[in-house]
């Protein structure tokens, strides 16, 4: 129980801490890109500005001047490698370029991003306008300053991936350290539900005696009527009745609190069974009460399937799924057992005309003394543990009880246990 619900603890721990990792990362890779394209633009802004006062002598003496490095002004913030500048005159044409980018459109206004045709490789560029002449009303050219993103691109492929990989590393961190908090968040509550367990199970064992005690002296005294006042007859019935009903509420409790323990619970040896075998006589025991209510039982047993459990047990998980199926279903009804193989697995279904149960309250159908309020009602000398009892049984030979339901329609409970060969705990 506490197992599950440490793990479920850690799994929601690990999303959330993934999402807030995801959310932090996406955040870094995106200020991270947009500061690289902001330092990028501001470079090729300064290097077009520092390229503008020699717009006269490129004018003049066009490529002859730009190939003077120790002459231009921009030599120490030119990258040869990864830029170019591009000089063009009021026309739009070509006057000279130093650089390896090369690119066939038009100087356009502002910042552009193109892609090379050849290469693929996208190029950020800016281009001014040049006023010599601040009278003028048109620029007189313009210079157009380049730089390739391939590189940019690699420090963003590179940043991606130690995101990647430290988001990684960190939650691998964070769940063990997170698996050690629930462990420690888990502990306190384990105790006391391990003191609640206990409790239940010692309680219960004490209560055997004097349940016990009490019985037999009433039986005692029912067995001389002579001797008891008629108007203490129906008086001595009802504690007789209620001894009863507490003594089956102490053995359910302590079955359940063995169960809870992961003690073994108390099992003849178990052995190969015929299913078909129990549910049949199973039947035949409870077929005068189905007759009494006017209910019209019906059964479908295969022969063939075989499990290795514990004859008693079983026997009480199925008379407790069929007795309260006869018991809610009203004159009229139907309920239904059959039995047949579905893979490794032994379906048995257990359904009924009756009332049925509220969808919203399907899940708590296995909770101990679950009661729905206006649904179902305390059958006489029923102690609300039925279900739960049926539910461990079921768990202790490797099963599970399933149930589907609905109001004034019916429910239908199925079993299914492993067949002989695949039961948990069973070895060939």
């Amino acid at each position: 129980m506490f197992s599950g619900l440490r793990w479920r603890l850690l799994l929601s721990y690990l999303t959330v801490m993934a999402a807030i990792l995801s959310i932090f990362g996406a955040g870094v890779y995106v200020f991270f890109s947009r500061s690289l394209y902001n330092q990028l633009d501001k470079k090729l802004r300064t290097l077009a500005q520092a390229a503008t006062p020699s717009f006269t002598q490129v004018e003049a003496q066009g490529r002859k001047y730009v190939n003077q490095v120790d002459i231009v002004p921009w030599r120490d913030i030119f990258n040869y490698d990864s830029q170019s500048l591009e000089w063009f005159d009021d026309r739009e044409r070509l006057l000279a370029k130093r650089g390896i980018i090369a690119l066939e459109s038009p100087p356009e206004l502002g910042f552009r991003t193109f892609t090379k045709p050849k290469t693929g490789i996208p190029v950020r560029t800016l281009t001014i306008s040049v006023f010599t002449d601040s009278s003028l009303d048109r620029p007189e050219g313009f210079i157009r300053a380049s730089q390739s993103l391939e590189e940019i691109y690699t420090i963003k492929q590179q940043l991606f991936w130690v995101l990647i990989f430290g988001g990684m590393s960190t939650l691998i961190l964070i769940g063990f350290g997170g698996f050690w908090l629930s462990q420690k968040a888990i502990e306190p509550i384990e105790k006391s539900f391990s003191r609640l367990r206990q409790f239940t199970a010692d309680a219960s064992h004490e209560l055997r005696g004097p349940i016990t005690a009490i019985k037999a002296s009433v039986d005692v005294m029912q067995c001389h009527p002579e001797r008891i006042h008629p108007k203490d007859a129906k008086k001595l019935t009802a504690i007789s009745s209620a001894t009863t009903q507490m003594g089956q509420l102490i053995e359910d409790l302590l079955f359940l609190a063995r169960a809870d323990n992961s003690e073994d619970i108390p099992t003849r040896k178990r052995t190969k069974i015929a299913l078909n075998k129990i549910l049949q006589d199973l039947v035949v025991l409870l077929e005068p009460i189905a007759n009494e209510k006017n209910i019209i039982f019906r059964y479908q047993l295969r022969p063939d399937v075989y499990i290795f459990g514990d004859c008693s047990q079983l026997n009480r998980l199925f008379s407790n799924l069929v007795e309260n199926a006869l018991q809610y279903t009203p004159s009229g009804g139907i309920v239904n057992v059959s039995l047949s193989k579905q893979n490794r697995f032994a379906l048995v279904s257990v359904e009924d005309t009756g009332i049925g149960i509220a969808s919203e309250q399907l899940p708590c159908v296995f909770d101990r003394f679950w009661r729905a309020d206006k649904a179902r009602t305390r059958r006489e000398g029923g102690t609300g543990l039925g279900l739960s009892i049926a539910n461990a049984i079921a768990q202790s030979h490797g099963g599970k009880i399933s149930v589907t339901s609905q109001i004034n329609e019916g429910s239908c409970f199925q079993v299914r246990i492993p067949v002989l060969g695949h039961n948990l705990g069973h070895r060939d």
